[in-house]
């Protein structure tokens, strides 16, 4: 009873959660960050102002909005990549998953660069950390360095490429954040490094 108890108490903090990052970015997307404000959120939410900032200020809020959207998809992807595994891919092949994998990210940075920028600007401040550099880099790594494993390359090789797609990825989504790429120019740049990756198959012989 205790355990069920303390479960419903967590998913009702979730959920309040979620309610907040929904009306939050309704709000940021709709009228600007810079004009939206804890008091208009927590009224679109239903909730207290308190309620709004145990969840966090407004940058913390932004963080959470790109975090939650991106761990959303990687989720939702798991049962896909799962059956897929051990599975041979051609550096074409692997090319092409690669792009699928890391698009929807740069589409999603490119939707509202208003808003990105904001984020970016978050980010390089220092104040609040994102996950999309700590857990989330960590999960699109591992996805990365598996699709990998299934071409030519060595192990080595395949571990060597997956880092630096991975950097590549982040430092991509931070320059469309910040404006100086938009989404074709983003998509074009990061298929050149995945083409630099998987072809290398050749010196690994």
């Amino acid at each position: 009873m205790f355990t069920e108890r303390v479960q419903s108490r967590a998913a009702k903090r979730e959920a309040t959660r979620l309610r907040v990052l929904s009306s939050a970015e309704r709000l940021f997307r709709e009228q600007g960050f810079g004009s939206s404000t804890i008091r208009q959120i927590a009224t679109d939410a239903e909730v207290s102002t308190g309620t709004v900032m145990s969840v966090g200020d407004k940058d913390a809020l932004l963080v959470a909005i790109f975090d939650t959207w991106i761990a959303g998809v990687h989720h939702g992807r798991e049962a896909d990549h799962e059956r897929g595994a051990g599975t041979p891919l051609s550096p074409a092949s692997a090319a092409r998953k690669i792009l699928d994998l890391v698009e929807p990210f740069i589409s999603y940075f490119a939707l509202d660069l208003e808003l990105s920028r904001e984020y970016a600007a978050v980010i390089v401040r220092g104040t609040h950390e994102s996950e999309v550099f700590q857990t989330l880099a960590r999960a699109l790594l591992a996805e990365l360095e598996t699709l990998l494993a299934r071409t030519p390359l060595t192990a080595t090789a395949a571990g060597a490429g997956a880092r630096t797609l991975c950097f590549a990825y982040l430092g991509i989504l931070m320059t469309v954040g910040n404006g100086a790429l938009d989404q074709r120019g983003a998509i074009t740049q990061f298929q050149e490094v995945i083409q630099f990756v998987v072809d290398r198959e050749g010196t690994q012989r």
